[in-house]
C-alpha cells in the first residue's frame, strides 16, 4: 500500500504515455497545454505563505518553491534544445542534475515571482516556436547523453506539456490534503 500512495504522490497524473501517432490536433493540443501553463501555476501558487512554499509535496521531493523554479529551468534547456536541433545536425545535448539545480541557493530561498514571469515570457516563446515548426522540423531530433536516444522534437512537445501538468499536479495535491 505504501508504494502505492509514494507511486501517486510522485505521479499524480501518471507517467507519460507517449501517443502511437503525433497528429496535428494532438500537437496543437499540447502546445496549447504549454502556453497556458504559466497562468495556471501563478494562479494555483501565488497566494501561498513562504512557509507554504517551503513545504515538501512528499516525503523526498521537492518544496513548492523548488518546484516552481525547477520547471523554469527545465523549459528553459527544452527551448534550448529545440533551438539546437533546428540548427545543427542532431546535435548531442548537455544533460544537467536536476536535483543538484534544485539543491542550490537559488532555488531553495529565491522568491517565485521572478520566476514566475519568466515562466510567462518562456513559455510564450516556447509555445511560438512549437506552432512555428514544420512537417520537416517535426522529424528533426537531437541525442540525449545520458542513454544515447534520440528524441525528435514532435515527441518532446508532449513531454513537456506533461512535465508541466505533472508538476502543477504535485502543488494542488498538496494544497488539498493540506486545505490550502
Amino acid at each position: 500500500m505504501e508504494n502505492l500512495n509514494l507511486e501517486k504522490l510522485s505521479y499524480p497524473i501518471g507517467k507519460f504515455t507517449a501517443p502511437r501517432i503525433y497528429s496535428k490536433n494532438y500537437l496543437l493540443e499540447k502546445i496549447a497545454e504549454i502556453a497556458a501553463f504559466p497562468e495556471i501555476l501563478k494562479k494555483e501558487v501565488a497566494h501561498l505563505t513562504a512557509l507554504q512554499l517551503d513545504t515538501y509535496y512528499r516525503e523526498g521531493g521537492w518544496t513548492v518553491r523548488q518546484l516552481i523554479h525547477h520547471c523554469a529551468e527545465s523549459h528553459m534547456n527544452c527551448y534550448i534544445r529545440i533551438k539546437w536541433t533546428l540548427t545543427e545536425n542532431k546535435p548531442v545535448i548537455k544533460q544537467y542534475d536536476e536535483n543538484l539545480w534544485s539543491d542550490l541557493n537559488d532555488s531553495l530561498t529565491m522568491p517565485i515571482e521572478p520566476t514566475l514571469s519568466l515562466l510567462e515570457g518562456l513559455h510564450f516563446r516556447l509555445a511560438y516556436i512549437m506552432n512555428s515548426l514544420s512537417e520537416k522540423d517535426l522529424e528533426k531530433s537531437f541525442i540525449h547523453p545520458e542513454n544515447g536516444n534520440e528524441f525528435a522534437l514532435k515527441e518532446i512537445i508532449g513531454t513537456y506539456a506533461w512535465h508541466g501538468n505533472h508538476h502543477l499536479a504535485h502543488i494542488t495535491e498538496l494544497k488539498k490534503r493540506n486545505n490550502w
